[in-house]
């Protein structure tokens, strides 16, 4: 059976029963677990289905580059209860990253009275938090439309200056095996470069962010010292990263 056949084949699975399991798409085609795997990578990448860990399930909308207005809405609530457990988090004095993603947008809503220092490579964190009495700092650099953020070699050689007491941030997508993605290359390259200069890397992403994979890794699981998520997340997923010895909270509804 030719590729193009089995992936036809694979869609058709996939559309009746919404996901598919790497070894009974095996099994139904006659063909090994890696085939199928390299079937799934094709289809990924034209769009058609989203990888998880052992399988495939539908494309989800939030998997693919939105904007951030686009992205606010999705999943309100849920990042309003991360992003207040998150605020939690943080230390008179400490110097905190703030990154361009929607989640991480929300917890200027929840940032606490005292004294610290916050860095960001938002335009929209800036923005909100231009009353704010004490230090914020903007990386600067190049600007991108599409998240209202500043990106590209000046923003990172602009974060190695700093020393990061607690990097909240988010992705696309949290795999257990392979880590944190995104669908923007440059986002993901610029995270990178600030989990290098961060203590505690602090993961904020709701359930549906779980388990699944994006085009672009930039955090290993090893370097997520904490997962904040909300409370219906999946158990399984939940007691696997705490496995890692990664800290999972999980927020609950405000």
């Amino acid at each position: 059976m030719l590729p193009p056949e089995r992936q036809s084949l694979i869609l058709e699975r996939l559309a009746a029963q919404g996901s598919v399991r790497t070894i009974e798409v095996a099994t139904a085609l006659e063909v090994t677990d890696e085939t199928v795997r390299k079937d799934f990578e094709a289809l990924e990448k034209l769009g058609k289905l989203q990888r998880i860990h052992g399988g495939a399930v539908k494309p989800d909308r939030t998997r693919v580059e939105m904007t951030l207005t686009e992205r606010q809405m999705v999943n309100r609530e849920s990042k309003r209860a991360i992003a207040k457990a998150a605020a939690e988090r943080i230390q008179p004095n400490d110097t905190i990253f703030i990154d361009a993603s929607s989640t991480a947008l929300t917890l200027t809503e929840f940032l606490p009275d005292f004294p610290i220092t916050i860095l960001t490579n938002a335009h929209n964190v800036v923005t909100a938090l231009a009353g704010r009495e004490g230090d914020l700092f903007c990386t600067g650099g190049l600007y991108e439309q599409r998240s209202r953020s500043y990106i590209g070699l000046s923003a990172e050689s602009a974060m190695r200056k700093h020393h990061i007491h607690r990097m909240f941030f988010s992705g696309n997508a949290f795999d257990i095996d392979r880590g944190v993605s995104e669908t923007n290359s440059r986002q993901a390259a610029f995270k990178e470069r600030v989990i290098a200069c961060s203590e505690e890397v602090c993961l904020l992403a709701d359930s549906s962010k779980l388990g699944l994979k994006a085009s672009f890794f930039f955090a290993q699981t090893s370097e997520i010292q904490t997962l904040v998520t909300n409370e219906n997340a999946d158990p399984k997923l939940v007691q696997a990263f705490q496995s890692l010895d990664i800290e999972v909270v999980e927020a609950p509804a405000i």
